[in-house]
C-alpha cells in the first residue's frame, strides 16, 4: 500500500491530490493496482502521517493461520453430551445485513453520549419498548441511507444489523412506534443543544466565540388550508418552489461547523425580523460571553445593529454589506493602504464612528466574477445581434428581448437595449460607465463590524469567509441526509423529523472533526461507505441429531478498512457468540 498523487493545474497554481493505493497479486504472477481510499489535497504534515501509518499497519499487519475442521465423519463415537457433530456438507450463509457502518454509528452515538442522554429522558415504555433505541435507529437510518418511516419498517431495518447491535428484535421497528418515537422529542431540544456543547468542549476543544448566522427554507408538499398558527406558510422559497408551502429553518454554527442551536420558524417570516430572538435565546441558554456574530447581508436591520452597538456590553458583529455601500465610502477607503490578509487577499480598514469598515479582495475572486462577466456579456451580445437580424411582430421582438435578459442577468446591467417605439427595430449599445464600475468592484466585498476587541485585518476576513460553514450545514441537512421530501403530515412529526436530521447532522459533524486530526483528507461519507462494505451474516451449521448451529459473523475488514480503524483508534468488538436451535429452522433459504 502506497500514496500516488495526481497534479492539477488551477489558476496558475499546481495543485497534488493524493490516494492511497493497494498491489493486488493476481492470477500469472501479475500485479493490478487497487484505489482504496482518496484522501485529495493533503498538506506535507498529513501526507507524512498517512506515510508513517502505512509502514506501522503494514508491519503489524496479522498473518492468518490454518485450522482444522472435524466434519460427523472424522469424529469417532463420543459419549461426551457436550460435543455437537457438525454437518459441514450442509453449512449455509443467510441473512446478509449492512453492519461496519451501522456500527461505526453507534460508535459516534456514544462517544458524544447521547445514549446516556437519552436513556435518562426516553425510559422504556410498560411493554417494554426501548424508545432510546427506536430513536438511534431513526437518526443511524437517517445518517445512513436516508428515506421514510415507512420503508425504514419494510425494508431497510430487516436488511441493516441495528438488531444485533442493539440486541433487539423486528419489534423495535414496528411502523407504529416509529412515529410514536417523534412525540417527545422536541421537548428536549434546549437540553440536546447544551449537551452536544458541553461534549464538544470535552471531545475536541471546541470553541464558541464567533457564532455563525443564516437561514434555509425547506417546502412541504401538502395543500393549505391549515390550522391558525400552523407553520407551513408561502414565502420567499430559496428552493425555487414558490408553488409550494414552506417553513424556514434558522441555523448557528461554530467555524468549524458544530451546530449550537436551531430553530424552525413560519414559512412566511422575513429573514430581518430573526436575529433578535436568537440573540435573547443563545444568552439565556449559554450566558452572556464575548462572542462575535457573523451574517450575510439582509438578516440585520439597522435598527437591530444599533440595539446590538448599545447593549451592555456591546455585541460584537461582522455582517456583509450591500455593494452600493461601497459608493459610499470609496473615496475614503482609496486613501487606506491595501493590507494583505493571506497570499492573493488583501483587505483595507476604514473606522466609521462605532464601526469598523473592512473591504476585502481576492485575486480568485476577482478572475471567478471577471470570467462570469466575461460570458455573460458575451452571450447576451451575441444574442442580441441574432434578435437585430430577425424579423418579427414588435410585441414578439419585446418579449424575446426580455427572456434574454433574463437569462443573462448579470450582461444585462451592462447593456442598454430598447425597440422603437412605432417599429420593430432593435438597438443597443455597452453602457461604458457601468461596465467601469464593475470592473472596479469584482472579486471586493465590502463588511462591517463592531468588535471591540482591536483584532486585526488578518482576523476579521475569515470570520466572514467561515460563513460557508453554514452553507455546507445547509446543503449536508438537504442533500446528503435528504431533509426532504418530508413525509409527515402534522406540523408537531414535520418538526420532529428536522429533529432527527439534525441529530444525524450532529454525528456527521462529529465524524468529520475526528476525521481533521486522525485521518485528514476523508469526508464522513466516504468512510462511511467504507464501513459500509462489512456485511453481517448468519452461518448455519446442522447437526446430527437435527438441530442448527447459528454463528452470526460480521465479515472481516479490507485492507482499507483495517487501516481506518488504525487511523481512528477504533477496535471492532468480539464476534456475537453462537447459537444453537431446538430443531431445524423453518422457512430458511441458504445464499
Amino acid at each position: 500500500m502506497f500514496l500516488r498523487y495526481t497534479t492539477r493545474k488551477k489558476n496558475g497554481k499546481e495543485h497534488r491530490y493524493y490516494s492511497l493505493v493497494e498491489n493486488k497479486r493476481v492470477a500469472g504472477g501479475h500485479v493490478v493496482q487497487r484505489h482504496a481510499l482518496y484522501l485529495g489535497e493533503i498538506n506535507d504534515c498529513q501526507q507524512e502521517a498517512w506515510r508513517k501509518t502505512i509502514e506501522i499497519f503494514e508491519a503489524g499487519q496479522c498473518r492468518p493461520r490454518t485450522v482444522a475442521l472435524f466434519p460427523e465423519d472424522r469424529i469417532g463415537a463420543v459419549d461426551d453430551p457436550e460435543i455437537v457433530r457438525i454437518r459441514l456438507r450442509e453449512l449455509s450463509l443467510h441473512r446478509p445485513r449492512q453492519w461496519g457502518d451501522c456500527w461505526l454509528t453507534g460508535q459516534l452515538w456514544e462517544q458524544v453520549k447521547l445514549d446516556q442522554f437519552w436513556a435518562a429522558r426516553l425510559p422504556p415504555s410498560r411493554k417494554g419498548t426501548r424508545w432510546d433505541q427506536v430513536l438511534q435507529t431513526l437518526v443511524t437510518y437517517r445518517l445512513l441511507d436516508p428515506g421514510s418511516e415507512w420503508r425504514l419498517y419494510r425494508h431497510w431495518f430487516e436488511h441493516s444489523a441495528m438488531a444485533d447491535l442493539l440486541g433487539a428484535d423486528l419489534r423495535l421497528a414496528d411502523i407504529h412506534k416509529l412515529y410514536e418515537c417523534h412525540e417527545p422529542l422536541l421537548k428536549h431540544k434546549k437540553d440536546l443543544c447544551t449537551h452536544l456543547t458541553a461534549q464538544w468542549k470535552d471531545l475536541f476543544n471546541a470553541r464558541f466565540e464567533v457564532l455563525l448566522y443564516d437561514l434555509t427554507s425547506t417546502y412541504f408538499e401538502s395543500d393549505p388550508p391549515f390550522p391558525a398558527g400552523d407553520k407551513r406558510r408561502y414565502g420567499y422559497s430559496r428552493d425555487k418552489r414558490s408553488d409550494c408551502v414552506q417553513g424556514v429553518i434558522a441555523l448557528i454554527v461554530t467555524p468549524e461547523g458544530f451546530p449550537l442551536a436551531y430553530e424552525v420558524l413560519a414559512g412566511n417570516t422575513s429573514d430581518k425580523t430573526t436575529l433578535t430572538d436568537f440573540l435573547k435565546r443563545i444568552e439565556e441558554q449559554y450566558g452572556q460571553a464575548q462572542r462575535i456574530w457573523v451574517m450575510d447581508r439582509g438578516l440585520p436591520t439597522e435598527a437591530v445593529l444599533e440595539q446590538m452597538r448599545a447593549a451592555q456590553p456591546p455585541v460584537q458583529y461582522l455582517v456583509g454589506t450591500p455593494r452600493g455601500r461601497l459608493t459610499q465610502y470609496e473615496k475614503r477607503l482609496a486613501e487606506v493602504p491595501w493590507q494583505v490578509a493571506r497570499q492573493g487577499v488583501s483587505v483595507k480598514l476604514l473606522a466609521d464612528g462605532q464601526e469598523l469598515y473592512v473591504l476585502a479582495e481576492s485575486k480568485d475572486r476577482v478572475n471567478k466574477e471577471r470570467a462570469m462577466r466575461r460570458r455573460q456579456l458575451k452571450g447576451l451580445w451575441q444574442r442580441l445581434g441574432e434578435l437585430k437580424q430577425m424579423k418579427l411582430k414588435r410585441d414578439e421582438l419585446l418579449k424575446k428581448l426580455g427572456a434574454a435578459l433574463h437569462e443573462y442577468p448579470v450582461g444585462a446591467r451592462l447593456v442598454h437595449a430598447r425597440v422603437a417605439e412605432q417599429e420593430a427595430t432593435l438597438s443597443f449599445t455597452l453602457r461604458q460607465d457601468k461596465l467601469r464600475q464593475a470592473r472596479k468592484r469584482e472579486g471586493k466585498y465590502l463588511l462591517r463590524s463592531h468588535i471591540t476587541s482591536g483584532r486585526s485585518a488578518e482576523e476579521l476576513w475569515p470570520f466572514y469567509i467561515q460563513l460557508t460553514e453554514v452553507e455546507a450545514a445547509f446543503k449536508n441537512l438537504k442533500d446528503d441526509l435528504a431533509l426532504r421530501p418530508i413525509y409527515h403530515q402534522l406540523e408537531h412529526r414535520i418538526e420532529a423529523h428536522i429533529f432527527i436530521s439534525f441529530l444525524a447532522y450532529c454525528l456527521q459533524v462529529t465524524l468529520r472533526r475526528r476525521l481533521r486530526d486522525l485521518a485528514p483528507g476523508l469526508t464522513p461519507r466516504s468512510v462511511l461507505e467504507k464501513f459500509g462494505t462489512m456485511q453481517m451474516l448468519d452461518v448455519h451449521l446442522p447437526t446430527t441429531d437435527e438441530r442448527t448451529v447459528v454463528l452470526s459473523r460480521y465479515t472481516q475488514p479490507g485492507t482499507d478498512v483495517q487501516l481506518l480503524l488504525q487511523r481512528l483508534k477504533l477496535e471492532l468488538p468480539p464476534q456475537p457468540p453462537p447459537k444453537i436451535t431446538s430443531g431445524k429452522l423453518p422457512g430458511t433459504t441458504p445464499l
